[in-house]
């Protein structure tokens, strides 16, 4: 993504790397040793959300593509068809050549009597250029 700022970034493979907001650089960061006890979780936990919540640049040669479905869970009955809708959802992404790299649900809550919940299903899918 070009309109991410200069900064570390986990590049996706886990380790942080410079984006000098146009492209990737040679430039890694060595991961700081972990600390013990429950304060190191804890300091983990709050750095995986800090890193977790900043845009991360594409690699070179990648294309992402973002689709949000919104998907209706049945109150009464069987059959929502929420499973074959995100079925065929990745199976046309996969004919297009990409791959499924993250999907994310948020629910948005109940409907009313009847009406069920919905479900924000978010995927990301990317493949190589």
């Amino acid at each position: 993504m070009a309109d991410a700022q200069a900064g570390w970034y986990d590049d996706g493979s886990g380790r942080m790397r410079w984006w000098d907001g146009q492209q990737w650089t040679d430039q890694y960061q060595t991961p700081t040793p972990p600390q013990p006890g429950i304060e190191g979780f804890i300091a983990r936990a709050q750095a995986d959300a800090v890193a977790g919540a900043q845009p991360r640049p594409a690699q070179n040669g990648w294309n992402y593509v973002v689709l949000q479905v919104v998907l209706k869970e049945k109150f009464f009955g069987t059959g929502s068809g929420n499973l074959t809708e995100l079925e065929n959802v990745i199976n046309r992404q996969a004919a297009l050549g990409f791959r499924l790299h993250t999907i994310t649900t948020a629910s948005s809550g109940s409907t009313g009597f009847g009406g069920g919940d919905r479900i924000q299903a978010t995927m990301v899918f990317e493949r190589e250029s």
